[in-house]
């Protein structure tokens, strides 16, 4: 094993070097909602809590459709960058800008109307959902700026650039727990606000962030090459066609992954507001590791894209290998921490004792489920970056939908195991897709290797 490790150290240093800005980057999106929860959870009550964890649970839905579709510009970049090909990254970059700008006018009305008329229909407490209004306008302001942050955030993590954007959600979100703090608990002359004090918050945050990055890609040397080719104007269909035909699958498998997150928080509800409080206190902190493992996938993405366009298929594989490995590491340690000091963890958020009991046993639970939580998003990054996502969208809604979600209501309402047995459901649909993604990976490589034999012989003849 060792031996191994020596052979491949090249390849798991430059992984991590990657990965590790791309996994702060990516945890500061959860960040966002975990710090909105905590501040909430200490300073609003256990109702603002759970009206905190149904917007989050309708509104995170239809989010993801557009981070999904804005994560359609990365591998693409990465595979132009392959071939040195800096003019098309450039025209890349604007149709992106463009697609993105239109979808989160969309996604804006969509989510808020959509999102309202969800909350109102879904058999939740009356006084959790006009405690969740305010809150949810006020989200759903903020994904215009978020869309627009991670249009250039996409490009320069393609590009291999991932230090800046992590600098930017690191000081994006202690200015976002500042703020929140002031305007839920109500500071220096400001009446407090509840929910809708996190809301602004956050919509100031993402602002801030979208001005900083975009600053950033358009000044920075490191650019120059690129963006000496950019410009607004530049709109064509067919390569904003060429995004979407990557984002829209990679958005719904966030849509197919999340939504199931989302459906069980719903399912919670209908149990009571103490379970969906401490489903929505163990999620929190869950959804903190997956965030982190989902750096680690984007990291694969970007490497095995890069060497998937200059058709290095031995370099492929070894990053593809080596991102397996060290999200089975990483989530050892997050299952071995979750499952030791389940007890306290729960503080974070919380302190009703009730809620703290119940999400400590949760959290056993989410240890059991942190390492198919972490392979199945490295597969999900592999396959993104060989530009293989319509059979992995198919293999995320059957292991969510079709196994999870359907299990988790069954354990969880008709034979009265609780909210334990939604977390045995989501559990086993986690294991379902690492299993399926996994050997999807592992088919296009015997493939890809069939044909260069195959190449190879035809070349000899």
């Amino acid at each position: 094993m060792f031996q191994k490790y020596k052979a491949n150290k090249m390849y798991y240093l430059s992984s991590m070097a990657l990965a590790g800005p791309v996994v702060i980057s990516q945890l500061g999106h959860t960040l966002v909602q975990t710090a909105d929860t905590i501040i909430v959870g200490q300073f609003a009550g256990t109702i603002s809590l759970a009206a905190v964890s149904l917007v989050h649970s309708v509104f995170m839905v239809v989010l993801v459709i557009g981070l999904g579709i804005a994560y359609g510009l990365t591998p693409l970049i990465a595979q132009e960058n392959g071939r040195s090909n800096d003019q098309e990254c450039a025209k890349l970059l604007s149709n992106s800008f463009w697609l993105n700008f239109i979808s989160a006018i969309l996604l804006f009305l969509f989510v808020y109307f959509g999102s309202m008329y969800a909350m109102q229909h879904a058999d939740q407490d009356p006084l959790v959902v006009e405690t969740a209004k305010p809150y949810l306008l006020i989200l759903s302001l903020s994904i215009l700026p978020l869309m627009m942050f991670n249009t250039f955030k996409q490009f320069a993590e393609g590009l291999g650039f991932t230090k800046q954007a992590m600098n930017i959600t690191i000081w994006g979100n202690v200015l976002n727990v500042i703020l929140a703090v002031v305007l839920v608990k109500g500071m220096f002359g400001i009446k407090p606000m509840g929910v809708a004090g996190v809301g602004i918050a956050t919509l100031v945050d993402r602002i801030l962030m979208m001005i900083v990055m975009a600053w950033y890609v358009l000044k920075s040397s490191n650019f120059k090459r690129y963006i000496q080719h950019f410009s607004i104007r530049f709109i064509d269909s067919e390569r904003m066609k060429k995004i979407l035909k990557i984002g829209a699958p990679v958005a719904m498998q966030y849509v197919f992954e999340i939504g199931a997150f989302a459906g069980a928080a719903l399912i919670a509800g209908k149990i009571g507001a103490l379970e969906q409080a401490a489903h929505q206190t163990a999620i929190t902190l869950a959804a903190m590791t997956y965030m982190m493992a989902s750096g680690i996938a984007s990291a694969a993405t970007i490497k095995v894209g890069n060497s998937y366009g200059n058709k290095n298929f031995f370099r492929l594989e070894k990053f593809a290998t080596v991102s397996y490995h060290l999200v089975l590491v990483f989530m050892v340690v997050c299952a071995i921490i979750f499952a030791v000091f389940n007890q306290y963890l729960p503080y974070i958020i919380s302190k009703d004792q009730e809620v703290i009991a119940l999400a400590a046993q949760l959290l056993v639970i989410a240890g059991m489920f942190q390492l198919f939580d972490g392979t199945q998003v490295v597969g999900l990054g592999i396959l993104r970056g060989m530009g293989d996502v319509n059979i992995p969208t198919f293999i995320t809604f059957f292991a969510y939908w079709i196994v999870g979600l359907p299990i988790a209501y069954f354990l969880g309402v008709k034979t009265g195991v609780g909210v334990k047995g939604i977390w045995y459901g989501l559990t086993l649909g986690l294991l379902t897709s690492s299993i399926l993604l996994y050997f999807r990976y592992r088919h296009i490589i015997r493939k890809r290797e069939k044909d260069m034999r195959t190449s190879l012989i035809n070349l000899n003849h």
